[in-house]
């Protein structure tokens, strides 16, 4: 006998092939009773005992909530949009691709610009470098719009419940925010010293160092099988918390090379990154109708904003980094290893799941790049110390996503494993 199962979020049909054998009302096994909307008689399926199937239903429900909740309180991350969702029902009911309403072609252009995110970026840095009169028309303060309003778009995915939740789990969210504002810091020094790299590019490498975890974190995390209720919760706390740590860790290492101007760098992190999250967990908890008309646009103005701050920066420096460009990337590079490697295996070394670990050292070695861009653009004289921050966006994305498909093949088994 062989079966399927499948479920839409709507309703659940069994479809069975086997022997054609009388039900027997009075028959001691237990037996699920299931609708189906298509069907004008019920589905009996004699085989599945009904605790059994209610506890998987349940186990499903509590996984998925995780990473989406249901319509009218959506999970939509900024770089992440749930093609489940994009579905409406046409007038049948079911959900053919002709339903789709105009939110759900937008949610799965959101979908494909996230899924495809090192590309794009790519892309943009490629362009910058062939094409560099190409980004002529962006702006100081455009850059400044397109990070406000993706910082935006991440506090809408929060609520203030998610915010308590780091209560819950005390040890990894402590863990994680040690490790984040310790081991990436110190590796960018480290490299800089190892390499000698030039004192434009060392600060640049401290700087994008020394920023809060990358909001593309979350969605690697998920593809990882790694706890996704986690990795929100530490983007959250390094995130509000680097209007501190990160004008106060680039003076601390990056002054050894340039000068560097501590109270700007707080007061644009202020700017662009506390009170936008702000602003938006305000928005998602008090006007969620608001939130779930905006909150589609998000992932593809957060793709484009950072392929294009990306382009912008390697544009202004084109002929510099056609010299140097090797030594920039292999110390990039050096950087993120450095944060993915010793995220993993100092959590651990503490104890931490490996589940939960995962999710450490992915928000470890994922940086907010476009914050480094924005921060080293404004506040550092030489254009070129926003390099690194530019090919970190590139480098950490494609390594969290090699990473992303080798943890998906194996999964954890245990809780403590």
């Amino acid at each position: 006998m062989q079966s399927s199962l499948f479920s839409n979020g709507k309703a659940v049909s069994f479809i069975a092939s086997n022997e054609a054998k009388p039900h027997n009302p009075t028959s001691k096994s237990k037996s699920l009773l299931l609708s189906d909307p298509k069907i004008s008689s019920p589905l009996i399926f004699p085989s599945i005992p009904s605790s059994s199937f209610l506890k998987l239903t349940s186990q499903t429900n509590s996984i998925k909530s995780h990473f989406l909740k249901t319509t009218t309180n959506k999970y939509i991350h900024p770089l992440y949009s749930a093609s489940s969702d994009s579905i409406t029902t046409n007038e049948d009911g079911d959900g053919g691709g002709s339903g789709r309403s105009l939110r759900g072609w937008i949610e799965l252009v959101g979908e494909v610009l996230s899924t495809a995110f090192p590309i794009w970026v790519a892309l943009g840095c490629f362009l910058g470098l062939v094409k560099p009169n190409s980004f002529n028309w962006i702006k100081p303060q455009l850059t400044i719009i397109g990070l406000t309003i993706t910082m935006l778009g991440m506090g809408m995915t929060l609520t203030f419940d998610d915010l308590k939740g780091a209560l819950a789990m005390p040890k990894e969210v402590v863990a994680g925010f040690v490790l984040q504002y310790s081991v990436m810091p110190l590796s960018g020094f480290f490299v800089s010293k190892l390499l000698t790299l030039p004192s434009y590019y060392a600060a640049g490498l401290i700087l994008v160092g020394c920023c809060p975890g990358g909001t593309a974190s979350n969605i690697v995390t998920y593809l990882a099988r790694g706890n996704v209720a986690l990795s929100v919760l530490m983007t959250a706390a390094s995130t509000l918390s680097a209007v501190v740590m990160t004008p106060f860790l680039t003076a601390k290492l990056a002054g050894q090379f340039v000068a560097v101007d501590a109270a700007g760098l707080l007061i644009s992190t202020l700017q662009v990154v506390l009170l936008p999250v702000l602003f938006g967990a305000l928005l998602n908890q008090y006007c969620r109708s608001l939130v779930n008309v905006v909150s589609p646009l998000m992932p593809p103005i957060a793709v484009v904003t950072v392929a294009l701050l990306c382009g912008h920066a390697i544009s202004r420096n084109a002929s510099a980094i056609l010299m140097s460009g090797q030594q920039v990337v292999l110390a990039v590079c050096l950087l993120h290893v450095s944060g993915f490697f010793f995220g993993y295996v100092l959590s651990r070394f503490l104890g931490i799941d490996v589940s939960s670990s995962r999710t450490i050292s992915i928000e470890v070695g994922m940086q907010n790049s476009v914050l480094g861009l924005v921060l080293a653009g404004q506040h550092f004289g030489d254009p070129l110390t926003a390099v690194p921050c530019a090919v970190s966006s590139v480098c950490h994305s494609i390594i969290g996503s090699l990473l992303a498909g080798i943890w998906r093949y194996n999964k954890p088994t245990l809780k403590k494993d």
